[in-house]
């Protein structure tokens, strides 16, 4: 099942936890369910985002071994929140100004190729139903994009590779082209089914947020 709202203390004490989360994660030797567990905790405690993005924003900034493991795993989970939520205005010049700096002093590195994938994803973000799948998280980990697989009455399936910030309706759009239907009066919609229901995904619905709900 997805992840969902949990019991919390005060914020204070929710920040400590994610600090100390954060601790752990340079060590983790399998961080993808150690970082959606902070994703999590940021989608249901708003005030904590732009807290996180500071604290992995000093992780990053003068690392004892940059573009080692843990140092990796930092940019990682700072890749994933790019996807999930866009700071405030004062945090999200403070971060860019991060990113402007790692590029220009690890050129051609990991973590620059990081940083310009996070700059770009903060173009895109405009927030999330859900937090990022564990599927997601480990193709975001890579820069990567995900597959997935959409079943056409009449037509076999077909996979489409899709970012955090694809909507349905561009799904829809593409399986419509590649179907030769372009000029049909017909209109196409996405739907999600499960065991209980089947229901139209909304034409704005990320299809990110779709599949976190699958898992």
């Amino acid at each position: 099942t997805a992840p969902g709202p949990r019991s919390y203390t005060t914020l204070r004490d929710e920040a400590v936890k994610l600090f100390n989360s954060l601790q752990q994660l340079e060590s983790e030797r399998d961080p993808v369910p150690l970082m959606q567990g902070v994703l999590q905790t940021c989608l249901d405690l708003p005030p904590l985002v732009d807290e996180i993005y500071c604290q992995l924003v000093k992780q990053t900034t003068e690392p004892p071994a940059p573009g080692g493991q843990g140092d990796l795993h930092y940019w990682q989970l700072l890749t994933c929140m790019s996807c999930t939520f866009l700071p405030s205005p004062l945090v999200l010049r403070f971060l860019r100004f991060h990113l402007d700096r790692t590029e220009n002093r690890f050129p051609a590195s990991e973590m620059a190729k990081y940083a310009c994938f996070i700059r770009e994803a903060l173009g895109k973000t405009k927030g999330r139903e859900c937090v990022p799948s564990l599927e997601e998280i480990l193709v975001l980990m890579q820069r990567q994009e995900m597959i997935c697989t959409v079943h056409c009455p009449g037509a076999p399936a077909c996979s489409v590779a899709i970012s955090s910030h694809t909507t349905a309706e561009e799904v829809a759009q593409e399986l419509v082209s590649r179907l030769g239907l372009s000029q049909s009066p017909n209109l196409f919609a996405l739907y999600e089914q499960s065991r209980r229901r089947e229901q139209p995904v909304g034409s704005a619905t990320l299809l990110a947020d779709v599949l976190t709900r699958f898992e």
